[in-house]
């Protein structure tokens, strides 16, 4: 959520500093900027649009300075304005700030700022910073004095960059509950909010922890706490990513690249070591509680694990949004916590994991981000090594996230004694069959995919029904499908469809409906008496199957064949190419839908 890019180099910026900001677009596209010092003077260049659409009227290249700072926001506080784009700057010209997270007392500090004379330029609470650096420099007419200061005022989630023409060769940094990464470079150094900002230059990275600030130049770096000043000396770590994973590799959008990437995904989740598995598993098979927790994509793939859970492990676990987690939390020693997260960052997500360690739960975590604030926290961490996803909407992560809480399920189910050997090897071959299934799947199914999403781009409302596992399914694929398309669609238990919803059934209402193969028995029965509850009253209904059902739907995409355990994975990939390609032939910004950003790191 929001995106910062700064470099100090021995060398001219443009490139770098531009290409930095440019590959955190992801992370928030509404107005973008950059600050640099040029002859003891803070230009600011700033805008409203993509990257490259005030790349095109600001000339944000078109520079010789060898230290700057930029940003790309997704707006919490103020419009979408020129004067609400970041970099901010001090009244007297001598600082500007870039920011991400929420100053919470920024309204008390505003007014005395105001009060003393300052002029404000912006709605946002960032302005605020630059203001207060400069008040504080007035009086202790040193830069990190200052800086300090200012970080000892400030309450809420931040991370931050700032220059300044009375330290024009350094960048100064800090982080509060929003991530912050420092990259160590041979001919510079780096400031970002990922490590997508400076992947093209450097791996080795160094991560700010809550508390902290740096003070980075073109040869140097130094993290001390705010609190006291102290030095604190971190480790450097090398990050596992290849920066062409970041890039499109020829597919028309990140969308689809990271959808075909899923088989990859899936075996890197299956390749972690099963030692780790194992773990997680026992602190589980000891818990009298457990809670799986996620937000948005992440509460769906958790509510996929309590059917797992369920069906595998004859364990009740209670799947819970991190967003309201604290209202009906009860954790306590026999408690476990598990999180997933994408990003590592999400901030419902780790404000609910220190409420659970503050009670003394046991904590774990599914992120796909080494180094990130949740694996940094948590008493068990799976890192599943899906690689960068930069749209928006997530499909590759949260797909691995599911194959790894099937493999805790399984490895549970023997633990507690609900499955047999022969009955866990089945299952995990089934996995490991599972992403040559996907690949099978992306080959001989887009085509047929997309020509149903074409003729049918131009209904905007939608049911999606799934019973069951398939129920986590429908919600998910709905989800992804109101991201990408902009389009009304609901997902809920079939069930549910004749206790209020089938109402709504008409010719202006299609119903997308996920159907288990028919050896699930039960399941599959009840599934079909959906369709027929929408056929009678009128409704066009496709159908997602595994099977041949002539005359029930009044279109049908078929799935190849597949274990009971992996089958609901292969229609969500499906429903992933169903939201694509409606999104293209609505002609949606796929990979930056609006009102979006990737990481949420604000409450």
């Amino acid at each position: 959520m929001c995106g910062i890019s700064g470099v100090a180099s021995f060398h001219p910026i443009h490139d770098r500093l531009y290409e930095g900001v440019h590959q955190l677009e992801y992370r928030g596209y509404d107005s973008c900027g950059v600050a640099f010092v040029e002859n003891r003077h803070i230009e600011v260049r700033k805008d409203v649009g993509t990257v490259d659409e005030v790349d095109s009227r600001a000339n944000l290249r078109n520079l010789e300075a060898h230290v700057g700072i930029a940003h790309t926001r997704w707006a919490t506080h103020g419009k979408v304005t020129r004067e609400n784009a970041h970099p901010h700057v001090s009244c007297d010209g001598a600082f500007a700030v870039v920011h991400n997270g929420i100053i919470a007392n920024y309204r008390a500090l505003r007014e005395r700022l105001q009060q003393a004379g300052h002029r404000f330029r912006s709605e946002t609470d960032t302005e605020t910073i630059a203001h207060l650096v400069e008040d504080h420099f007035r009086r202790t007419g040193n830069v990190e004095a200052a800086w300090v200061a200012t970080l000892r005022e400030l309450e809420g989630s931040y991370a931050l960059a700032m220059i300044s023409v009375h330290d024009s060769d350094r960048i100064y940094c800090a982080r509060q509950e929003s991530p912050l990464i420092i990259g160590v470079g041979t001919d510079a150094n780096y400031v970002g909010s990922d490590f997508n900002a400076f992947i093209e230059y450097t791996k080795n990275a160094v991560i700010l922890d809550d508390g902290e600030y740096g003070i980075v130049s073109k040869d140097s770096y130094a993290i001390k706490r705010v609190r006291d000043g102290e030095v604190v000396e971190k480790p450097v770590m090398v990050i596992p990513w290849d920066s062409e994973l970041s890039r499109k590799g020829g597919y028309p959008h990140f969308m689809l690249k990271e959808i075909h990437e899923q088989p990859q995904a899936a075996r890197a989740a299956l390749a972690i070591e099963n030692s780790a598995i194992l773990a997680l598993v026992q602190a589980m098979a000891e818990a009298r509680r457990i809670y799986l927790i996620g937000v948005g994509t992440t509460y769906y793939v958790a509510l996929y694990g309590q059917y797992l859970f369920a069906e595998l492990a004859d364990v009740d676990v209670l799947p819970v949004s991190s967003d309201e987690f604290r209202y009906l939390d009860k954790s306590d020693p026999n408690t476990v916590v598990l999180a997933i997260s994408q990003s590592g960052e999400t901030y419902d997500t780790l404000m609910s994991l220190r409420h659970a360690k503050e009670r003394g739960a046991k904590t774990a975590a599914i992120v796909n981000v080494v180094g990130s604030s949740i694996a940094r926290l948590v008493d068990h961490v799976l890192l599943q090594g899906s690689g960068p996803e930069v749209c928006v909407v997530s499909t590759k992560a949260a797909l691995a996230q599911m194959v790894l809480l099937t493999r805790l399920a399984i490895e549970l189910g023997v633990v507690r004694g609900k499955l047999s050997r022969g009955s866990q090897e089945a299952a995990c071959d089934a996995l490991h069959r599972l992403p040559g299934e996907i690949e099978t799947l992306l080959n001989e199914r887009s085509g047929l995919i997309r020509a149903a999403a074409y003729r049918h781009a131009h209904m905007h409302n939608w049911l999606f029904l799934g019973r069951g596992i398939y129920y986590p399914i429908a919600l998910e694929s709905a989800l992804k499908m109101k991201e990408v398309t902009y389009l009304h669609v609901e997902g809920m238990p079939g069930g549910f469809l004749k206790h209020g919803t089938l109402s709504l059934v008409d010719e202006n209402l299609y119903t997308l409906v996920f159907v288990p193969p028919r050896e699930s028995g039960e399941l599959y029965t009840l599934t079909v008496s959906c369709v027929e509850e929408v056929r009678a009253r009128g409704g066009f209904v496709i159908g997602f199957a595994f099977d041949p059902a002539p005359g029930l739907f009044d279109e049908i995409i078929l799935f190849p064949p597949a274990h009971a355990i992996t089958a609901p994975l292969l229609p969500l990939v499906g429903a992933q190419l169903l939201a694509y390609f409606t999104a293209t032939a609505l002609k949606r910004n796929v990979d930056k839908p609006r009102s979006l950003a990737k990481s949420v790191t604000v409450a």
